[in-house]
């Protein structure tokens, strides 16, 4: 597990797109405004009186995420004296993201619920547990995970020299964690 842990920072080549990542929304107050305008709120005033940021601060951050493509800003219909942020394809991408996170900060930081509870339009029953699966549906866990350069994975080989591989850094990732 120290390994994965240990790759997460240095991956071959440096092609992490993590940090990147979290240039974009890695703050506080991006996730405060993305889980406002996940939740419908699209107007300046009311993203403040929402989530209680300064004017200054959430100007700064609506700019940001316009101009990193996760939010259009554009004239209300209704008033053309307002603006309308809403988030694009790329934002609405975030969802899972944002609901992981807080489903993680129920079980490790409040040990509750959070209210609302998001549930599924059709049932009307909560979702559940945001997690890893496997190609076939499986679910994983850390110790099923394994890091592979893209240029050791070939799609048209027969299959067996990246199961041999996969066992390889399995074994790896197994003696670390005993060591």
């Amino acid at each position: 597990m120290d390994k994965i842990r240990e790759n997460l920072s240095s991956l071959p080549g440096d092609e992490c797109s993590l940090p990147v990542s979290l240039e974009v929304i890695g703050e506080r107050w991006c996730f405060m405004i993305l889980r406002a305008a996940l939740n419908g709120v699209g107007h300046f005033e009311d993203f403040l009186s929402e989530i209680g940021i300064a004017r200054n601060i959430l100007a700064n951050r609506l700019t940001r995420m316009v101009e990193a493509g996760i939010m259009t800003r554009r004239p209300c219909d209704h008033d053309k004296r307002k603006v309308e942020y809403r988030l694009t394809d790329k934002g609405q991408d975030l969802l899972p993201t944002m609901i992981a996170l807080r489903q993680w900060g129920e079980k490790w930081e409040t040990g509750v619920p959070s209210n609302p509870i998001l549930c599924d339009s059709r049932d009307r029953l909560p979702i559940g547990q945001i997690n890893m699966r496997a190609h076939d549906g499986r679910v994983l866990e850390m110790e099923d995970l394994c890091w592979i350069d893209e240029s050791e994975l070939n799609p048209k080989a027969d299959g067996a020299g990246r199961e041999d591989m996969v066992v390889r850094h399995l074994k790896e990732i197994g003696e670390s964690s005993v060591a």
